[in-house]
């Protein structure tokens, strides 16, 4: 049931995203992608919380499975949703510095995109505590690169 919620609510954040996005007029170019961008940041804190709440409740780790597989996906494209030039005239919180020092801020979003993936695959097994424990380092992980490259 848990499952069918999440993604009830991961599918309406996508459409509402999608309609913003239209509704400004910014579907193509630049500006598109960097609206795409804020709209899966936040499915991704979605996904995070849900992934929290089930860890919270002693669920076994593969009833995450859909989300950990969505945020390994969303982490390996994070790099591309920031495209040269900056962003496009549209209104974000991302830093000069996410161009300025794109080899750190890339390595960064490695780090990030490792930590999904072992989650993911951590996701498929039963080692809940592993599992808990690999949920922090993600989540360290975004705090990592938000705290240079985001303002607050």
């Amino acid at each position: 049931m848990r499952k069918w919620i999440t993604a009830a609510v991961l599918g309406l954040l996508c459409a509402g995203g999608a309609a913003n996005a239209r509704s400004q007029g910014s579907g193509d170019g630049a500006a598109g992608v960097i609206r795409g961008r804020q709209a899966a940041m936040m499915l991704s804190g979605v996904a995070m919380g849900s992934i929290k709440a089930s860890i919270d409740a002693g669920q076994a780790p593969a009833s995450q499975r859909f989300n950990t597989r969505a945020l390994a996906r969303w982490a390996h494209a994070v790099p591309g949703m920031f495209p040269a030039g900056g962003d496009a005239g549209v209104p974000t919180k991302a830093k000069p510095e996410v161009w300025s020092d794109r080899a750190g801020f890339e390595a960064r979003a490695a780090d990030y995109a490792a930590a999904a993936d072992r989650l993911a695959e951590l996701a498929a097994g039963e080692d809940a505590a592993a599992f808990a424990a690999q949920w922090a380092v993600v989540r360290q992980s975004c705090n990592a690169c938000h705290t240079t490259y985001k303002a607050d």
